[in-house]
């Protein structure tokens, strides 16, 4: 395969990393958000300082995600914003309510801060159902028919489930006393429901496209795949046994929010195999999406300058700020 054919690969797994990255960055946030209801009023400024110096860079990873679809596969952009336009409408109006319920609540007075974290919760649950929708509308290819809703119904409500998870671990490693226990508890109260809903969207997905049931169900390749859902299960109980410790909340209380990073990260790579080669499947090949060699080449000289920037930042922000969560403070 020579460069120019490989440039529309490079920019597939450039947009397809950023958004795995955003999903688990931005996902535990959203899930730190959907918690927020079943907090005492201290307690949510904890959780609120815990995602504090990051909820907002994290969204950075989207951006690029969709700004590399744009410029990179314009005439994918076009089809999959044409069947998203009302669910992209719905998560960003949901990703703006959020901004402005975590700033507005910093300078609210205390008759009013528990609107501002209502609105916290609500903007979080309303960007979290309507990725979830967005997913299952594009994983089936944006197929006609009753099942295809249904499918991307199914993945809308078990998105938030699995982002309050996430969530509910990250409070587990941040924070301490009774926010981290009651943190361990929400997390085997979601770990049920996030279970469940992978298992039944796994048995789903080859029912609902052709192309993914051949790609999976075949010898010699199911054998070699088999170690995906493997793992994933290995990883899954690994979590909930965890959260049944005392360690969890000592020198182990990292280990459940790594766990669940690994699980994310199988299933983009099953999801990415079950894809590859289209950008939107049984419709778009990369190829056929791409811009043409000459600008994707002008593209790359842009993102080799950018991604290592946003990524070297993320990794520096999570450093300076890691730790355990203390009293919110405002200057």
């Amino acid at each position: 395969m020579s460069f120019d054919e490989m440039l529309p690969v490079i920019f597939m797994a450039l947009m397809g990393v950023s958004m795995l990255v955003y999903v688990i960055s931005d996902g535990y946030d959203l899930g730190v958000g959907m918690l927020m209801h079943r907090a005492t009023p201290e307690q949510k400024d904890v959780m609120v300082a815990s995602i504090g110096p990051f909820w907002d860079a994290n969204e950075t990873w989207l951006v690029l995600g969709i700004g590399i679809l744009l410029i990179a596969f314009p005439k994918a952009h076009g089809l999959v914003l044409t069947e998203l336009y009302l669910p992209v409408t719905l998560m960003l109006l949901g990703l703006i309510l959020r901004g402005v319920a975590f700033d507005f609540r910093v300078k609210a007075k205390a008759l009013h801060k528990p609107l501002w974290d209502r609105a916290f919760f609500a903007g979080s649950m309303l960007a979290s159902l309507a990725q979830g929708w967005m997913l299952g509308r594009y994983v089936s290819g944006f197929g006609e028919g009753w099942n295809y809703p249904l499918f991307a119904a199914a993945i809308a409500l078990a998105l938030p489930m699995a982002y309050v998870l996430l969530g509910a671990c990250w409070l587990v490693m941040k924070t301490e006393g009774e926010l981290q226990q009651r943190a361990v508890d929400w997390a085997r109260l979601a770990w049920w429901p996030m279970v469940g809903g992978l298992l039944l969207i796994s048995m789903a997905t080859p029912w609902i496209s052709a192309t993914v049931r051949e790609r999976w169900f075949v010898l010699p390749e199911i054998i070699a795949l088999s170690a995906i859902p493997l793992m994933t299960a290995l990883a899954l109980l690994a979590v909930r046994a965890l959260l049944g410790t005392r360690a969890v909340r000592g020198p182990l209380c990292a280990l459940p929010f790594v766990l669940l990073i690994v699980v994310f990260v199988l299933g983009f790579l099953g999801l990415a195999y079950s894809l590859y080669p289209y950008v939107v499947i049984d419709r778009l090949t990369i190829w056929q999406a791409a811009s043409s060699p000459a600008a994707l080449k002008v593209i790359l000289i842009g993102t080799c300058i950018s991604v290592p920037a946003i990524a070297a930042y993320t990794v520096f922000a999570y450093r300076v700020f890691g730790g355990k969560t203390g009293e919110l403070r405002y200057a």
